[in-house]
């Protein structure tokens, strides 16, 4: 059996985080991808065909991990996921499976569907499950388990259930026939499909329960959540120092060469990466994911967030955030995780409002970003890569990429 994995869309919505394929961004040491392809491996499918963008990085750091049978194909351009499978073609022997490169418990539900593929004898297959935002998604019309119908992105109140596709996918090699039948679009794989569904039958396996995704950078959350839950392990490396007078309750990992100094307390389910730094009186606390090369200095607090490789941040409060690599954040920046009124948190996602179906959110930030001292962020803000935003700044709105920022005397101004 192959497996197809698609990892060489730009995920616009993924913005800020979107610097590079969301399958990249790292939980306990690890990208994303890696725990698919673990995942596939562990069931028994050993042939991995990975469609990646012409930058290829997902290459490069998969070679870290040394997994044997990986194939690569390039998807130059972003033209959406019915171009990216036709690029396979060539190398597709019969029924193959194809999964979205974000869709980490994909290996799940693959006996499922190979279940019904020997008892019902159906050779398309579509994954799907409840979802209570069925417009932000392929939508499903259904008699019993046998699909009739699709519509991508239906708006409000015209879905045809609350049935979303989760982007894991058993087709049949003749597939590629009804992929060249339809014009090279964002959504010609659905178009694909709806084409296929007036000649032949096909049908769902239907999870039961709503799986997570990764459409928003906030989704990033219950994805390490899912991740802590199954692979956190208790343990601190030998290598770590750890001062007499620091805490550490519950399931922590501590990596190689980290340094954990006087006052400080972690509190578990947390991940502490290598060569970290966790500074005097400073408190990490649940759900909170460090990975290599991160500097919490003195007298802050880290509650529910992820940084990835090399974020320096000084004191203040970081509360359901997301920092990405290599940012640096002054002394004493805040980010509002909740709103006043406790309701639920809506954010900016390109130029219109999303509600996020959170109450807690801090803010999400890209790579390399530069904050001044004694900043605030309003709750779900998002802040691109490579901004500098000066000290005393509150930032109530969301900073686009490469963007010098500076509130009270000299407004916002635009990088050369």
């Amino acid at each position: 059996m192959q497996v197809v994995i698609l990892a060489a869309g730009e995920s616009s919505r993924f913005w800020p985080l979107n610097y590079q394929h969301k399958s990249l961004l790292k939980i306990m040491g690890k990208p994303l991808i890696f725990y698919l392809i673990e995942g596939l491996r562990k069931f028994g499918i050993k042939e991995v065909i990975i469609v990646i963008d012409k930058k290829r990085e997902i290459k490069e750091e998969l070679k870290k991990y040394k997994i044997k049978n990986l194939k690569y194909v390039i998807q130059p351009e972003a033209r959406g996921t019915g171009e990216a499978i036709l690029r396979t073609e060539k190398l597709i022997k019969d029924f193959f499976f194809v999964l979205n490169g974000d869709r980490i418990d994909g290996s799940e539900y693959i006996e499922k569907i190979l279940a019904k593929f020997k008892k019902e004898r159906t050779e398309l297959i579509v994954l799907a499950g409840p979802t209570k935002t069925p417009w932000l998604f392929g939508n499903l019309k259904i008699k019993k388990d046998k699909i009739l119908d699709i519509i991508e992105k239906p708006k409000p109140g015209r879905e045809f259930s609350n049935l979303k596709i989760i982007g894991t996918y058993f087709l049949p090699k003749e597939f590629f026939g009804y992929l060249k039948r339809v014009p090279i679009h964002p959504h010609s794989l659905e178009k694909a499909l709806s084409l296929y569904l007036k000649e032949k039958e096909a049908r769902i396996v239907n999870t039961r329960k709503e799986t997570f995704t990764l459409k928003y950078p906030w989704h990033l959350f219950e994805v390490q959540r899912y991740l802590f839950n199954r692979f956190l392990k208790k343990k601190i490396e030998k290598s770590a120092v750890i001062s007499k007078k620091a805490v550490i309750e519950g399931k922590v990992y501590i990596g190689k060469n980290t340094k954990i100094y006087e006052g400080a307390v972690i509190k578990g389910p947390c991940y502490i990466g290598d060569n970290c730094v966790v500074g005097n009186n400073s408190l990490v606390r649940e759900y909170s994911n460090l990975e290599q090369n991160v500097l919490i200095g003195a007298f802050a607090e880290v509650a529910r967030s992820i940084f990835q490789e090399d974020v320096h941040i000084h004191s203040g409060y970081f509360g359901d955030s997301i920092i990405a690599k290599g940012c640096r954040i002054g002394a004493g920046a805040i980010t509002a995780n909740v709103r006043i009124d406790r309701r639920e948190i809506k954010s900016t996602v390109k130029d219109e409002k999303v509600e996020t179906s959170l109450n807690s959110l801090g803010v999400i930030m890209g790579e390399n970003s530069r904050i001044g001292i004694r900043c605030s962020f309003m709750p779900g803000v998002l802040v691109g890569s490579n901004c500098i935003i000066g000290p005393n700044s509150l930032v109530k709105e969301n900073i686009e990429d490469n963007t010098r920022f500076y509130t009270g005397y000299k407004g916002i101004q635009k990088s050369p």
